[in-house]
């Protein structure tokens, strides 16, 4: 929920790495506005989805969906980083985003798909953060069987396919 501005600003000037981060805000650290999208050589490659609380499904599934997806078109991934971050998910006590579990499932098929596309499969995934212990369980279980592809989730059909 809140900006990876350590990675933006490592690959700030890169424009060999693409950054994608959806926050919420205004919130910590105060980075990741829409106007931020990379310096020098590394102009066009980040992109940043700032949404204020309260965002859920519709908001941060849909940036992936309209926004991601058409940059990860253009960009070619050869290699997918999530930075796995359940503090989106509706109870955690520290971020204000509305995500279920479900959601999680519908982000991390998009992922796949976009490492399938144009990564040659090659994804790796993070946790990064979530501060409910129960729903950062949920969510990131939800998160890893989707990229085991095992067939009691919603996600391991890749119910969401690129257009």
């Amino acid at each position: 929920m809140h900006h990876g501005n350590g990675t933006q600003d490592i690959f700030y000037r890169d424009p060999a790495v693409f950054f994608f981060s959806t926050h919420q805000s205004p919130w910590y650290p105060g980075t990741g506005a829409h106007d931020e999208t990379g310096e020098d050589a590394g102009a066009g490659t980040t992109l940043n989805c700032p949404f204020h609380a309260g965002a859920g499904h519709a908001e941060i599934v849909g940036a992936f969906r309209k926004k991601l997806l058409p940059a990860a078109e253009a960009f070619h991934p050869d290699f997918v980083i999530i930075s796995a971050g359940f503090d989106s998910r509706h109870d955690d006590p520290l971020g204000r985003f509305q995500l279920k579990d479900a959601d999680f499932i519908d982000l991390t098929s998009l992922m796949m798909e976009i490492a399938d596309r144009w990564a040659g499969r090659r994804l790796l995934s993070v946790l990064e953060g979530g501060y409910n212990l129960h729903g950062l369980a949920a969510a990131a279980t939800a998160h890893v069987e989707t990229l085991r592809g095992d067939d009691n989730t919603a996600g391991s059909g890749r119910h969401s396919p690129l257009p």
